[in-house]
């Protein structure tokens, strides 16, 4: 199946290097193209796409402001941050504000494009570098939701997600449908009061329930 993709860039050049890119995978279509958050906000509501690349630093609404928006509206649309390096302090905000995961905009189009296919998938992908950094910088957000206060399936379905399984592969160790398996991540992003399947990985890693958001 298609991966819909949004574009959302002040930058024209960026945007349509992006869109050349993308252009270039069949599995992926781009079905729009923002030049500030506030039309990105406008068009991800029209449009739905699955994923939405969002650069962080655009005139009349920000990325970050943008991003809480659509996530909170859209929890089907994943965002991924675009930046020009790893700006630890605005990875941050965009993970708090509910991106799944950043893509820093010198990466090779490989790279890119797995990127969009590994968050469409609902798959947590960060560098171990960038989650220990992260982890510094969130150490004081609070949220108090405890383990005991998720199912025990939600608690598997949470330390899976944790490692950066996709909804499919989720719902194949599990024995459950991808259906169900995106119900059981919904529940508990609302249960641990977060907008992000990042974020939630966060939480798992503070509650003791893993060390690493890698596969063995």
């Amino acid at each position: 199946m298609t991966i819909r993709v949004m574009i959302a860039d002040d930058h024209n050049i960026v945007r349509q290097g992006l869109h050349l890119i993308l252009k270039l995978d069949r599995g992926l279509e781009v079905v729009g193209e923002a030049a500030d958050g506030a039309e990105a906000i406008s068009l991800a509501r029209k449009l739905k796409p699955d994923v939405v690349l969002m650069d962080l630093l655009m005139p009349i609404v920000d990325g970050i402001t943008a991003t809480s928006i659509i996530r909170k509206e859209l929890p089907d649309t994943e965002v991924l941050a675009l930046t020009s390096v790893l700006e630890v302090i605005s990875v941050v905000d965009a993970v708090r504000a509910g991106a799944i995961g950043y893509v820093v905009k010198d990466r090779q189009a490989k790279d890119v494009c797995q990127a969009i296919r590994a968050a469409a998938a609902g798959q947590v992908q960060l560098s171990s570098d960038a989650m220990v950094r992260i982890m510094r910088e969130m150490r004081g957000d609070e949220h108090a939701v405890q383990p005991a206060e998720l199912t025990q399936r939600e608690i598997c379905v949470l330390k899976l997600l944790s490692q950066g399984y996709s909804n499919k592969q989720i719902a194949d160790s599990l024995g459950i449908t991808e259906r169900t398996s995106k119900t059981h991540v919904s529940n508990i992003l609302s249960k641990l009061g977060v907008q992000s399947r990042t974020q939630a990985a966060y939480q798992a890693i503070q509650m003791g329930m893993i060390h690493s958001q890698k596969k063995e």
